[in-house]
């Protein structure tokens, strides 16, 4: 244990807590490089499947342009709103694919519309009006995660181990 803060090494989510955090929250601050070589972000809702984050806009939003123009991105998921409480992040470096096919649209926008609202009759209205000709989905494939879980920081203050 450590008199201060600095090091946070040991403050990382455990896989299980990244999942429930991952799966239990709705948005995410979705990161790119814009043309001038300047990170920039925008809150988006997401769908958490099979290791992905998929994500969808409009064709002509600069971030369609820019993650073709160099697919990295990052994206920042924090706990606060959700059921978890406060103190807990992740996030997460990957490459990104814009994906305009009919086939991932057909599963794509009842699931991610389900996601968001559940399985009602404004989930089915929502997936109707998103499957629009200039809309696009952005699949996320993380590569590198960096986390924190507030509560580990806390367990190992040294106000908490003195007392």
């Amino acid at each position: 244990m450590s008199d201060d803060y600095e090091d946070l090494r040991e403050c990382a989510l455990t896989e299980e807590l990244e999942s429930e955090l991952v799966h239990s929250q709705r948005e995410c601050v979705f990161m790119w490089t814009n043309v001038s070589g300047e990170a920039f972000g925008v809150v988006m809702s997401y769908l958490p499947k099979d290791g992905d984050l998929w994500l969808t806009a409009a064709e002509h939003r600069a971030r369609i342009s820019a993650i073709r123009r160099f697919p990295r991105a990052s994206v920042c998921i924090s706990s606060t709103g959700s059921r978890m409480g406060p103190n807990k992040t992740v996030s997460y470096k990957g490459t990104c694919t814009v994906v305009n096919d009919g086939a991932t649209k057909d599963w794509f926008y009842p699931e991610f519309s389900q996601y968001l609202m559940g399985d009602n009759a404004r989930a089915e209205a929502f997936s109707k009006y998103l499957d629009s000709p200039g809309r696009v989905i952005i699949r996320f494939e993380p590569d590198y995660s960096l986390s924190f879980d507030g509560d580990l920081l806390w367990e190992r203050s040294p106000e908490v181990l003195e007392s």
